[in-house]
């Protein structure tokens, strides 16, 4: 049933492997492939060189409709967890009102009222993301991998969802598996449904599960599909 699932859904299928998961889940040869490691980090590097070119270019109409549309700075950081629980300061452009969490930390809808007008532009066109390629060009993020998560979310998922931990044995990524495959998660049944996409990746990582998520990746942007 794990094996049929797997094949399936293209995704592991947590909740039916219990305490043998790891006895069922070898890490991608491609882990240990010097010569893979170093495609992905050239490519990394020269994805993150050209996308922050095209930031420059770009931000211009972005300070503008960030002027006319938020009315407040136009980058937003934040703390987020990566490889191996290391906590690191992630940059997009503001697509939220100001003070949007007075109330604690909250998961983001897809209806989200904190979402400004232009900000949904930014999200839709995945333009909010941009900033993210300086993450990428200091080895903080990847090109492909797992969505850094903020710690508060992470202790409380961990907590309840199991395996949770085992996405941070790779680089977080800006695009990934899971991001191409689901849509927002706004519960923790959500989020074990990503998980499970992010294990499959970790599982299955190759060349050819990069090129297919690059692939729906710009299929997304150029058909203006993001969320």
């Amino acid at each position: 049933w794990y094996t049929i699932c797997n094949f399936i859904t293209d995704r592991v299928p947590v909740q039916y492997v219990g305490k043998d998961f790891y006895k069922y889940f070898p890490f991608a040869r491609s882990n240990q492939n010097k010569l893979y490691m170093v495609y992905h980090r050239l490519f990394d590097i020269i994805c993150s060189l050209l996308g922050l070119i095209l930031s420059l270019v770009l931000i211009p109409f972005i300070f503008i409709g960030n002027l006319l549309g938020n009315r407040g700075s136009l980058f937003y950081k934040q703390e987020r967890i990566g490889k191996n629980r290391k906590s690191f300061q992630i940059y997009k452009f503001r697509t939220m009102v100001k003070n949007a969490e007075v109330n604690g930390a909250q998961f983001a809808t897809k209806n989200d009222s904190r979402i400004t007008a232009f900000g949904k532009f930014l999200r839709k066109s995945r333009l909010d993301e941009f900033p993210q390629f300086y993450n990428i060009l200091k080895g903080e993020m990847s090109i492909i991998g797992p969505r850094p998560e903020r710690p508060v979310f992470v202790k409380q998922l961990s907590e309840k969802i199991p395996f949770y931990e085992t996405r941070h044995v790779v680089n977080p990524g800006l695009t990934g598996w899971a991001q191409v495959k689901t849509k927002y998660g706004e519960s923790e049944l959500d989020s074990l449904r990503k998980l499970q996409y992010d294990l499959y990746y970790i599982k299955h990582r190759s060349l050819f599960l990069d090129l297919r998520i690059i692939v729906k990746t710009l299929s997304t942007i150029v058909f203006f599909k993001g969320q």
